[in-house]
C-alpha cells in the first residue's frame, strides 16, 4: 500500500459523479457560471477532488476525454502549476498550514486572503479560482469573512467550497452559492476503487468499502491506516465483554502515543461505535432489554474523540473510560 493518499489536486480521475461534472461544465460553457459554488456530501466522496478537475478547466486546461467530463491531462502546464501550488491565478484555504501541520481550524488570516487575491485581475488564466476545503473547518471569523468575499462576487472569480456537513454553515454562505451535491458511491465501485489503488485482497476491500459507506477517499485513507486490523481489534473486544484481555487493552493504548495516535484512536473509537451501534440494533430486534446502556456507551464513544481534541485529554485514558462504559453495558 501507499504510504499516503494523493492530496485531491494530484488526482485526476473521479467516478460516479458525472451528473455534477455535466451540471457544472454546462453553466460553463453557456457563460451563466454561478460565482460560489457549495460541494456536499460525506468526506471522502470525492468533492475536494471535483474542485480540482473544475479549477483545471477554469484555469484553462483543455478537456482531456481520457479524464471524464472536466478531466484534463496530468501533463499540461496548468495541471503541474496545480500540483506545484505554484499556480498564480488560484488560491487553496484548508487545515493544513504553510509548515504543513494540520491546523484545528482555517484561521481568519487565512480567509482575509481572499479580498486581495480577488481584487485583482488574472495572471494568466480565464478566471481566479479559489478552492475552500472544507468551509465546515473556518472558523465564526474566517466564515464572515469569506461571506463578505461571496457579498461582492468578483469579476472572473469563482469560488468552490468543500462541505461535510452544510447544515453547520452560516445560512448567508449557503444563499449565495449554487449547490451540487454528491452522493455515497455503490459497494461494488469503492471496492473496485480499493482494490485498484492499494494492496488489499479482495475480502478486506469489501470490508473497507462497507466501513467508507461510499465514499471511496475514506476507503483508501481507511486502508492505508489498517482500518481492518483495528476494526478486528474493535470486533475482539465487544466479543469478550465484559472481560476484555488486559493485554490487549494495554496493546491498543500503547498506539495512541505520539504523531499518528490521534488517528489511531479516533479510527477504533470510530469501529466501536459502529459495532456497537449494530449490536444494540440486533438486541431491538430481538426483543432484549438494556438498550440504555448501550446507547449511553456509543454516545461516549461519538463524544470522546471530540473532547480529547478539545480540551487535551489523555487518549489512553479516554479509551479506558470508553471500556469503562462497555463493561456495564454488557453487564447489563
Amino acid at each position: 500500500m501507499a504510504d499516503a493518499a494523493p492530496h485531491p489536486r494530484q488526482v485526476f480521475d473521479l467516478k460516479g459523479h458525472e451528473a455534477a461534472e455535466i451540471a457544472f461544465e454546462e453553466a460553463r460553457g453557456r457563460g451563466r457560471l454561478h460565482h460560489a459554488w457549495l460541494l456536499t456530501g460525506t468526506e471522502g466522496v470525492g468533492k475536494a477532488t471535483f474542485a480540482f478537475r473544475a479549477a483545471r478547466r477554469l484555469l484553462g486546461a483543455p478537456p482531456n476525454a481520457a479524464y471524464g467530463v472536466l478531466g484534463a491531462s496530468p501533463d499540461h502546464p496548468v495541471s503541474r502549476q496545480i500540483i506545484a501550488r505554484s499556480h498564480p491565478d488560484l488560491m487553496v484555504l484548508e487545515k493544513i498550514g504553510e509548515d504543513g501541520k494540520p491546523r484545528k481550524l482555517i484561521p481568519v488570516d487565512e480567509a482575509r486572503k481572499l479580498t486581495d487575491f480577488f481584487s485583482k485581475s488574472p495572471a494568466s488564466a480565464p478566471h481566479r479560482v479559489a478552492i475552500i476545503d472544507a468551509a465546515d473547518d473556518l472558523n465564526v471569523n474566517a466564515a464572515n469573512a469569506v461571506l463578505k468575499t461571496l457579498e461582492e462576487p468578483p469579476p472572473r472569480g469563482v469560488i468552490l467550497l468543500v462541505s461535510h456537513a452544510p447544515g453547520g454553515l452560516l445560512p448567508t454562505i449557503k444563499s449565495r452559492c449554487r449547490r451540487l451535491g454528491f452522493q455515497p458511491l455503490p459497494e461494488d465501485a469503492v471496492t473496485a476503487f480499493v482494490e485498484s489503488r492499494t494492496t488489499a485482497n479482495a475480502e478486506d476491500a469489501i470490508r473497507l468499502a462497507r466501513m467508507s459507506k461510499g465514499a471511496p477517499g475514506k476507503a483508501l485513507a481507511l486502508a492505508l491506516a489498517g482500518a481492518v486490523a483495528v476494526d478486528d481489534a474493535a470486533k475482539e473486544i465487544l466479543l469478550s465483554l465484559p472481560n476484555v484481555d488486559e493485554g490487549l487493552a494495554l496493546s491498543l493504548a500503547d498506539r495512541f502515543r505520539g504523531a499518528e495516535g490521534a488517528a489511531q484512536f479516533n479510527l477504533l473509537l470510530e469501529r466501536l461505535a459502529e459495532r456497537v451501534h449494530g449490536h444494540a440494533m440486533r438486541l431491538a430486534a430481538e426483543g432484549y432489554g438494556g438498550l440504555d446502556r448501550w446507547a449511553g456507551a456509543w454516545e461516549t464513544l461519538q463524544r470522546l474523540p471530540r473532547e480529547v481534541e478539545a480540551v487535551n485529554l489523555d487518549r489512553a485514558d479516554a479509551f479506558f473510560t470508553a471500556l469503562t462504559e462497555l463493561r456495564a453495558a454488557a453487564r447489563a
